[in-house]
């Protein structure tokens, strides 16, 4: 329990200082819209960028354990969407973005601390093949569906024509096509780039979850609790049963086991708002799932751990 507080903790400090400040009229509500426009669109891009620029792609790579993890995300995605629909009578876009909430795991900022402080840095070679495809996987999902939502009744070639251009245009995905670009050529930055590159990245999640506090205030759980309620058992129980499913079928050792239904089992990222908020879909239901979520993983995160034994 003390290991998840000491991670989950410094999370709600900052977000709590972007919600006091706010609340207290020290910070401008017009001032979280611009520092969330610099997170989602220079350095959370500068992250994904750098991360992927750097990682060991081709000694990532497991096949059962991407499979394991991402048939999990996509049917928590594909839940996510059902559910908005049927349940709660939801716009399809808003749907979308209730289910991106329900596939993007944090893996970063949850998952590495937990799984290393529950079984060190030499079992996190799973984490980090889930984070090289994470952000692509994630992104490419979620914009090609809301795309072809928001486009549908287009002929094939319009719709197709529809989903590149956002895609292309999206700063996100930039970051993580340049990554890749840089890793696969072998190509390596200049020293003042990537020292350059550090410095922005280093604001990035601060940034983002300053932001998010800030945005609390304009966006109360008021009325949706209910889907919030459904992200939270979709993201903290359904996708890490899933996993743990795939995972026993597919045979994964048991270090690749313990990272895939850990990271599974984290709480949605930063990144779920910031989708929402891309598109001015269900940011009410995002920016609160995000802060629910995560508070309650402190005991969803702590019931998997000790099954992982």
């Amino acid at each position: 329990m003390q290991t998840l507080l000491d991670v989950i903790l410094p999370v709600f400090l900052v977000i709590g200082f972007g919600y006091v400040a706010v609340w207290r009229g020290l910070f401008p509500v017009e001032g979280v819209d611009g520092v969330l426009r610099f997170a989602q669109n220079f350095a959370v891009p500068c992250l994904l960028f750098q991360a992927i620029a750097n990682i060991d792609i081709a000694g990532s790579f497991n096949p059962r354990l991407l499979i394991s993890f991402y048939t999990g995300a996509a049917i928590c995605f594909t839940l996510g969407i059902l559910g908005a629909r049927v349940f709660f009578k939801r716009d399809w876009e808003d749907c979308v973005a209730i289910g991106f909430c329900c596939l993007f795991s944090n893996t970063v900022l949850l998952g590495l601390p937990i799984s290393e402080r529950a079984y060190g840095a030499d079992a996190l070679t799973g984490n980090f093949a889930i984070i090289a495809f994470h952000s692509p996987f994630c992104y490419g999902l979620g914009i090609t569906v809301m795309e072809i939502v928001r486009n549908r009744g287009q002929s094939g070639g319009q719709l197709i024509r529809s989903v590149t251009r956002a895609m292309f245009r999206n700063a996100l995905v930039i970051g993580i096509l340049a990554g890749f670009a840089v890793n696969l050529s072998g190509v390596s930055l200049p020293t003042v780039v990537d020292d350059a590159l550090s410095l922005v990245v280093r604001a990035a999640l601060p940034a983002a979850l300053f932001a998010l506090g800030g945005v609390l205030i304009q966006y109360k759980p008021e009325g949706d609790m209910k889907a919030i309620i459904m992200v939270c058992v979709i993201g903290l129980m359904i996708h890490p049963a899933i996993t743990w499913n795939m995972g026993t079928a597919l045979q994964l050792d048991q270090d690749l086991f313990r990272s895939g239904v850990l990271s599974a089992a984290m709480a949605p990222g930063f990144n779920a708002y910031i989708f929402a908020n891309m598109y001015g879909r269900a940011r009410r239901v995002a920016a609160s799932a995000v802060l629910i979520a995560t508070a309650s993983s402190i005991l969803t995160v702590w019931f998997w751990l000790s099954v992982l034994g």
